[in-house]
């Protein structure tokens, strides 16, 4: 498990000490919202009142936009899918929402039980988020992958970064693990030192959406998943489901199961971000969103200076996104009490990354 979070007063006074110099300024009134949303979140990751805030809806209006770099970053590429060209107050609330995540994820991270690197970490966590980290020593970079956030997209501008592939637009499955650098294949101080001077990032994604992602692509299509997790999901959390192949988990079955999972010893499809990456062990220089993929990536590859060929892929046409229309389907039709409790367990991501709760009040699932 990973350590204690941060008692309510030590975020609140942490947070803030920033206040007044974040506050929008000509922003309109969308804007000055967000500040006090992001500072709830805070106040949400260490409250004993989580459980009743979640019962309530409280956040589940707010919608802040992920963080991604402002539009005139973006020159060399033409700034890709929806974010090229946006308006001042546009970028001026992207700038604010950049420093209030990187000043919740200070607050959080510089508590005293909290790890300063990966060296602290006890030897499992080490183990999984060096695991997680690829390298590019050409373009000097850390890159930490989370599985459903386009993280086969950025193995193959890896791939190509490193001559492995001509091009990202080779049509040839995916081998996850060849041609590929990882961290924790290294020795102890080139890892240090990888880790002190390299540019680091990661991407993250709206947490419910992610484990919806997996759910649908591991039970719905991948037989090997459906053998290997789905028979035992059924025959654990259904009557009579012995006859099961595994291709028939329900969405609240698969909750159910996440619910009895430890973290740290969760599939990594389905693993907290937190877990994954350690982002108070790991101080990344960059955090990408799902929801800004192609802005916020081609902002990284101009940032590593990557050759002006080598561009984000496009989205394969087989590909299902997990619409806002399916996710309040999805979660409407869930027990809300499966969702209450396993909310806490995916509480860091929610609260570090910025994203809102999940809205399951009944005035939300009847529309």
């Amino acid at each position: 498990m990973f350590p204690r979070p941060p008692f309510p007063g030590e975020v609140r006074r942490a947070a803030a000490s920033g206040r007044s110099r974040s506050r929008p300024r000509g922003a309109g009134g969308g804007g000055t919202v967000l500040l006090p949303s992001m500072l709830m979140f805070g106040v949400i990751l260490a409250s004993s009142g989580l459980l009743l805030m979640i019962e309530k809806g409280i956040l589940a209006e707010v919608k802040p936009p992920p963080l991604h770099p402002a539009a005139g970053e973006l020159s060399r590429r033409g700034g890709g899918g929806d974010g090229g060209g946006e308006e001042a107050g546009g970028e001026l609330d992207d700038e604010v929402l950049r420093d209030i995540r990187n000043r919740t994820i200070r607050a959080v991270c510089g508590q005293r039980a909290m790890p300063r690197s990966v060296w602290e970490l006890p030897a499992g966590q080490r183990r999984t988020v060096l695991r997680h980290l690829l390298v590019s020593d050409k373009y000097r970079f850390l890159y930490c992958y989370v599985p459903k956030v386009a993280c086969s997209n950025w193995k193959r501008i890896l791939k190509v970064l490193d001559g492995a592939l001509e091009s990202v637009d080779v049509k040839l499955k995916m081998d996850h693990k060849s041609d590929l650098v990882f961290l924790g294949d290294m020795k102890p101080d080139e890892i240090s030192y990888r880790l002190k001077n390299y540019y680091k990032f990661v991407f993250v994604r709206n947490p419910m959406e992610r484990l919806l992602s997996a759910y649908r692509n591991k039970f719905g299509e991948i037989k090997e998943y459906q053998q290997k997790y789905g028979v035992e999901i059924v025959r654990r959390y259904r009557k009579n489901g012995g006859n099961s192949a595994g291709d028939d988990v329900t969405f609240s079955e698969f909750l159910r199961y996440l619910l009895d999972e430890e973290a740290e010893r969760m599939n990594e499809h389905w693993m907290p971000i937190y877990n994954l990456c350690q982002p108070c062990a790991v101080r990344y220089d960059f955090i990408g969103s799902y929801e800004r993929l192609n802005a916020d990536a081609n902002y990284v590859l101009e940032r590593v200076q990557s050759p002006s060929f080598v561009r984000f892929p496009e989205r394969q046409s087989w590909y299902k996104p997990v619409t806002a229309e399916t996710l309040h389907y999805y979660l409407c039709n869930t027990q809300r009490r499966l969702i209450k409790e396993l909310l806490p367990k995916y509480i860091l991501d929610f609260s570090l990354f910025a994203y809102p709760l999940p809205n399951i009040t009944s005035e939300f699932c009847r529309q």
